[in-house]
C-alpha cells in the first residue's frame, strides 16, 4: 500500500510538474499586467488547493520508504527517491514559493524568468523520481 501511494503521488507530481513547467508558467507572461496580480491571486489560491496533498503525500511517503522499505523494495531507490522529494520541497520554498511572492504584486519579467528557469529543478527531480518509482513497482511486480 505503502509503494503503491507513493506511486501515485509521484507520477501524479511529476505530470502536474510538466504541465505548470511546460504550459501554465510561460503563459504567465501573456496575462497582461493590468490583470496579472488578480490572475496570479487565483493561480495561488488553486494550484495550492491541487498540490498540498500529493506533495505531501509523495514526500511522507518517500521518507518512510526509505527508513523502512517494504520487503523486496531497493533501499538505494527509496533512499534516491526520498532525496529527490526532499529537494522539491526544498526548491519550493526556497526558490518559487518566493519568486511567486514577488510576483504577487505584479507582473515583473525578471522574476518570471527565474521561476520558470528555477522551476526546471522540481520538473527534473520530479521526472527523476518517477523513473525510481517505476523501478520500484516493476521490482515488485517480478
Amino acid at each position: 500500500m505503502l509503494l503503491t501511494l507513493n506511486f501515485a503521488a509521484v507520477l501524479f507530481m511529476a505530470g502536474l510538474g510538466w504541465l505548470v513547467q511546460v504550459v501554465a508558467y510561460p503563459l504567465f507572461a501573456l496575462v497582461g499586467n493590468d490583470r496579472f496580480t488578480a490572475f496570479h491571486a487565483e493561480w495561488s489560491r488553486r494550484i495550492g488547493a491541487v498540490v498540498i496533498i500529493p506533495m505531501s503525500v509523495d514526500l511522507i511517503t518517500s521518507i518512510w520508504l526509505a527508513l523502512a522499505p517494504p520487503h523486496g523494495v531497493n533501499v538505494v531507490l527509496a533512499a534516491s527517491g526520498a532525496a529527490l522529494a526532499v529537494i522539491t520541497w526544498l526548491s519550493t520554498a526556497l526558490l518559487q514559493v518566493p519568486r511567486h511572492s514577488e510576483l504577487s504584486n505584479g507582473f515583473a519579467r525578471e522574476t518570471h524568468t527565474r521561476l520558470v528557469r528555477s522551476s526546471w529543478l522540481r520538473t527534473f527531480c520530479w521526472s527523476a523520481h518517477a523513473v525510481i518509482c517505476i523501478l520500484m513497482v516493476s521490482e515488485q511486480l517480478a
